[in-house]
């Protein structure tokens, strides 16, 4: 694989700002991590070996009755009876943290919200549920819904700012005061309006805030197809008779994408910071979704379980602080003035 100068000194300068580099390594650890939660925090084996059987109840439900039980139900492998069972013909293996994100631990020996032990090592929320395991899944939740908002949201604001800041004229005015109206539109009561009759979900939400994201890249993408237009080569390739589709996507744009790749980290931090505060006022994923803003809402409401808020508010502010470390070495890679 060929790889172009340019793109070696990209990648010289990103490595060069070594808090950015080291924030993209841990990142992409706790993100890999939080990738397989299923793994690590679940209140199902990892594999169970049964009559020479090999099950792996992450990715299927297995009834009590397989292994010998009395109910049609799916196998409770926390429940002494249910592991005598697999044990007398077998074996199982249970991930690390033996609690999902929903797992009640009805065995607690103060009322919940309990505090960190050996069992929970962060304590429990006040349901009962490990808080571990939630911030787990609510990492993955946070980092996966900002990650499809922001390269939706790229992909529209590029392609609505390249074409009013490429043709410019009558169409460029119109879409910059259709935008200044719809950029004043109350997201927040949009939100309140449409869960009063809807209950909001993962892509309700996302549907909704790509309604609005898109305007953050667009008018960047604008203002650099407004300079780009007018360069020597694009007056040329013109003369050419070279088409305005191609013109733009193949000669104009990848000009505008250095702009537009240094916004991307920062515009991620504000999608998952957008999420957390709408879980926070309750109008955000659906009650007992594992998520950062429920969880610090849960430590607001329980001032006595300070592990509750710090443990949000530790993993919160450890996220977006990374995106941001990264995104300044995104920008020092991506600047032409910086030379290593």
């Amino acid at each position: 694989m060929n790889v172009s100068p340019l793109t070696m000194r990209r990648l010289k300068n990103f490595r060069a700002n070594k808090r950015g580099y080291y924030a993209a390594l841990v990142f992409s650890v706790l993100f890999l991590i939080s990738v397989f939660a299923e793994f690590i925090a679940n209140d199902k084996p990892i594999i169970v070996v049964f009559n020479g059987q090999i099950h792996f109840p992450v990715f299927e439900k297995i009834s009590e009755t397989y292994y010998g039980g009395e109910f049609e139900t799916e196998a409770d492998y926390k429940d002494p009876f249910v592991e005598d069972l697999i044990t007398q013909k077998g074996f199982f293996v249970m991930p690390l943290i033996e609690y999902s994100y929903d797992t009640i631990n009805y065995d607690l020996k103060v009322p919940s919200p309990s505090p960190p032990t050996f069992e929970n090592l962060l304590g429990t929320d006040d349901q009962g549920r490990d808080v571990l395991a939630r911030l787990i899944y609510g990492f993955r939740i946070s980092v996966f819904f900002g990650l499809t908002l922001t390269i939706l949201s790229s992909i529209i604001g590029i392609f609505i700012g390249g074409i009013q800041g490429f043709y410019g004229g009558k169409l460029d005015l119109f879409g910059q005061r259709f935008i200044e109206i719809w950029s004043g539109l109350p997201v927040l009561y949009l939100l309140i309006i449409i869960s009063s009759f809807v209950e909001p979900s993962f892509w309700i939400l996302l549907f909704i805030m790509l309604l609005f994201s898109w305007m953050s890249l667009e008018g960047v993408v604008r203002a650099e197809f407004l300079r780009a237009r007018n360069f020597e080569y694009v007056k040329a390739a013109k003369a050419l008779g070279v088409k305005n589709t191609k013109l733009m996507f193949k000669h104009v744009l990848p000009n505008a994408m250095v702009a537009t790749l240094t916004l991307m980290p920062f515009i991620l931090s504000g999608s998952i910071a957008t999420l957390t505060s709408l879980d926070f006022l309750g109008f955000g994923l659906p009650p007992g979704s594992p998520s950062l803003g429920e969880m610090v809402a849960q430590g607001k409401a329980n001032l006595q379980a300070p592990w509750l808020g710090l443990s949000a508010f530790i993993t919160l502010s450890l996220q977006l602080s990374l995106l941001v470390f990264i995104g300044e070495a995104v920008r020092d890679a991506f600047d032409p003035r910086k030379v290593i």
